[in-house]
């Protein structure tokens, strides 16, 4: 007992000792003002409030600026790399179909609409878009979420080269950054859906990126990204490392005359149809299109526990599952020659 009050009381004074240093140490600045203190206000005065520099008004030009690109690079192609690997073995699929544009001299801007099922999705983007356009690539990421903190807006806008954007609509200052950013020859990965699938289903897409491609004349990619809510979804406190695949769709662009919406509704099928080529193949993805009876992508309507045996039954096929493909269904070409 008399050991345990003798700590007490030599912790007592250590903190009185720490305490009475700091006063001395501050006291010769107690007689100086402004900028060593904050400027005294007169009673009867309200000063403004500071305006909000988090969320969507973050300040992000400095992100894009030559130092911290070379940054960004080093981190993409180092840590970024190394973790993405370990915990997701991205395969990319469907790089022929934007061969002919990454073959040209200064290849376009492109806007990357893939569905969305985890924070793991965007690093698996970034190391699976090809290099003629990871290097200006940059990010829409949810102005709530990786905005609301100083330390994670940074981090955000340092390491992914993401800008905030509300996930509810694409306002006319985010419409008008985009465009600028179009202008200056950068690509833009945007989540139609707005934010993660909170079953594993796709939510409904969004008119953000079909009314920006619209706008400037750039082609929206459509892409699945397939394995990462097994790995890391909605809910899930801690990954569990799997296999991932990144499947490219053909470039679209508007038709003459197209409203946003129904071009968006357009990108909308050629990510399920993606969905459907990533548990079958090819042909029948393109069979099941032109019939209309493809699944949907935001998965059946019914009760919750269906959807969910529905979707372990879907990811049974996915390279995520880990199982084997399922066999080819082949066309039936007719009477075989003899």
């Amino acid at each position: 007992m008399n050991s345990k009050r003798h700590i007490t009381i030599r912790a007592q004074q250590f903190a009185g000792r720490a305490e009475q240093t700091i006063r001395s140490v501050t006291k010769p600045l107690a007689k100086y003002g402004f900028p060593w203190r904050a400027p005294t206000v007169p009673r009867g005065i309200e000063l403004p409030e500071k305006p909000d520099t988090l969320g969507s008004n973050f300040e992000t030009d400095w992100a894009r600026r030559p130092l911290a690109s070379v940054a960004r690079s080093a981190f993409i192609a180092g840590p970024l790399k190394l973790m993405t690997t370990v915990i997701a073995r991205p395969e990319a699929h469907g790089l022929d179909r934007l061969a002919d544009l990454s073959r040209l001299d200064e290849p376009p801007p492109l806007i990357f609409a893939p569905d969305h099922h985890s924070h793991l999705d965007t690093v698996v983007m970034i190391r699976a878009i090809p290099p003629a356009w990871r290097q200006d690539l940059v990010v829409a990421a949810a102005a709530d979420y990786f905005f609301d903190k100083r330390w994670k807006a940074t981090f955000s806008a340092l390491a992914l080269n993401a800008i905030p954007i509300d996930r509810e609509a694409t306002g006319r200052q985010s419409a008008d950054l985009f465009k600028e950013l179009i202008d200056d020859g950068r690509s833009l990965l945007i989540y139609p859906e707005g934010g993660r699938s909170p079953d594993g289903w796709a939510q409904p897409f969004k008119g953000g990126a079909a009314y920006l491609s619209a706008k400037t004349g750039v082609a929206v990619v459509p892409v699945h990204i397939e394995g990462t809510g097994a790995i890391f979804g909605k809910g899930m406190t801690r990954p569990r490392p799997g296999r991932t695949r990144v499947i490219f769709g053909a470039p679209l662009t508007s038709y003459e005359d197209e409203n946003t919406r129904r071009y968006n509704a357009r990108i909308e099928s050629a990510v399920g149809r993606l969905t459907e080529e990533s548990v079958s193949d090819y042909w029948t993805a393109a069979r099941k299109a032109s019939t209309g009876s493809a699944d949907r992508l935001s998965g059946p309507e019914t009760a919750s526990w269906r959807r969910k045996w529905m979707l372990t039954d879907r990811r049974r096929h996915e390279v995520s599952g880990r199982n084997s493909r399922p066999e080819r269904d082949w066309p039936n070409l007719g009477p075989r020659a003899k």
